[in-house]
């Protein structure tokens, strides 16, 4: 066994020494800084069509999802200065392991982010990151559900002639007639390209809900009371807010797809890309997870939209724009829960049969675990701690190390190994204290403040009335 290991060895060392050469020899450019991440692309004459501003933005939709609506969540968990420090070495992260992925992709040359694993660690490897990249849209798919219905319900009781006792004002009917009539149909599409281009009206429903959370922030936030310790600079369960996060930031499924859109696929465009994508991100997501928390300090619910009253107007607006958005993203998740099936299973074809029996499956049982629980803020730990952080943090610094040389923690291999190190610990850590330290949350309760009727900006009750919120999620301070 040990001849063949170093027989096995030493033909990956001279096919990778063979494709450096060929690197050398055919990708470099006139400029020096400006050379193809994966040659393979121009040599069999596949050009992508588009500009760094079309990809920027397409990548920004793809960074920008349902996970933003947690993030004043996280910070109620970290601490307003904690969590705006966290946000953006989160930030960081991502647009340093998405440059790493590719760069990876360029030394295995391989062109998807299976691929590299599976060449990288092998068939075990490969397994591992498929099962990841299933988890994670699957229980994005979870958190839509319990967000349609959160938020639809409370849009339908503005409705004249809606009650309290109206079936539209069951979150378990909305789910139901949501998947039955939306997202199960349009999830058994075969061909996504089908399903549309939404990435401009997601950007455009995104806008409205910022615009919305930060009037809130002005108007409604002055009205509420902060709770106790509201601006303290950490809390000790910062790891977990670190889970919802990466989960809000993770797109790094989708970076050799858009790479591959490139006009001219080059180190400085890729890096412009990123660069301009996440920092956009970075940005709205600053600006909405400040404005939530400031609003709410420590009474943020997982889902924002559940701070706010079921007479405000404005917010109401804002429920009916996010759950619009994603109704419509809910079929993309499933779309790549089944193609992880496909591939794994049935080597990537799948009968007009078992395709619409496998998105019957994956449907139901999201649809099933979202009727059954409602805590959407666990959902987003779960998801960030089991699938985002690993495909954020250890898969990218793991497989750049691997194919790399030198020392993991000398030069350019320092950076790749601190976040693997770094990926290891939250994910070990969030786990251990989601179990040890469970978070509660207040689902569809109106909240102390939301007393005042028929006004869209609901008034304050004093903290003697007997009505006041007692948070469980309110955690001890360490500064």
């Amino acid at each position: 066994m040990g001849n063949i290991h170093l027989v096995q060895q030493n033909i990956s060392e001279g096919v990778l020494e063979n494709h450096r050469r060929e690197e050398s020899g055919t990708v470099q450019q006139m400029d020096g800084d400006r050379y193809c991440l994966l040659s393979s692309h121009k040599d069999m004459g596949k050009s992508g069509t588009s500009s760094i501003s079309s990809a920027s933005f397409n990548f920004i939709n793809s960074i920008i999802g349902s996970g933003i609506i947690g993030l004043p969540y996280s910070l109620s968990q970290a601490g307003l200065p904690m969590g705006l420090l966290l946000l953006i070495l989160v930030a960081f992260i991502t647009d340093y392991s998405i440059i790493l992925l590719v760069r990876g992709g360029n030394l295995s040359g391989t062109h998807s982010y299976q691929s590299l694993v599976q060449s990288t660690f092998g068939q075990i490897g490969y397994l591992i990151v498929s099962a990841l990249q299933f988890l994670y849209p699957f229980i994005a798919m979870i958190s839509y559900n319990i967000i349609t219905g959160d938020t639809l319900t409370k849009v339908f009781m503005r409705i004249q002639g809606v009650g309290p006792g109206n079936i539209l004002t069951e979150r378990h009917f909305v789910i139901m007639m949501s998947t039955l009539l939306f997202t199960l149909p349009l999830s058994l599409y075969r061909d996504i390209a089908k399903l549309g281009k939404v990435s401009l009206l997601s950007m455009l429903l995104t806008l409205a809900i910022l615009i919305t959370v930060v009037v809130r922030a002005a108007t409604l936030g002055p009205q509420i009371p902060a709770s106790d310790d509201a601006w303290v600079f950490a809390r000790w369960n910062a790891i977990q807010a670190v889970a919802i996060m990466s989960f809000a930031f993770i797109c790094h499924h989708n970076s050799f797809m858009i790479y591959g859109s490139l006009r001219e696929p080059t180190l400085s465009s890729w890096s412009l890309v990123t660069h301009v994508s996440v920092g956009s991100a970075l940005l709205v997501s600053v600006v909405f997870a400040a404005a939530g928390y400031v609003t709410f300090t420590g009474y943020t619910q997982g889902d924002i939209f559940e701070n706010y009253c079921r007479n405000d107007n404005l917010a109401t607006f804002g429920r009916f724009c996010y759950g619009v958005s994603i109704i419509t993203t809910f079929p993309l998740e499933c779309f790549v829960t089944r193609e992880v099936i496909s591939n794994v299973f049935f080597k990537g074809e799948l009968s007009n049969t078992t395709h619409v029996i496998i998105t019957l499956v994956i449907v139901s049982a999201a649809t099933a675990i979202s009727l059954s629980y409602d805590c959407l803020g666990i959902v987003l730990e779960l998801n960030g701690v089991l699938s985002a952080i690993p495909l954020m943090f250890i898969f990218p610094a793991a497989c750049f190390l691997k194919l790399s040389d030198g020392r993991w923690f000398c030069g350019e291999n320092l950076i790749p190994s601190i976040i693997l190190a770094a990926g290891v610990f939250v994910m070990i850590i969030g786990l251990i204290m989601m179990v040890l330290f469970p978070q509660d949350c207040s689902h569809g309760a109106e909240l102390f403040y939301c007393t005042v009727s028929n006004t869209s900006v609901p008034s304050t009750t004093s903290p003697n009335s007997g009505l006041q919120f007692i948070n469980a999620t309110q955690n001890v301070s360490i500064f």
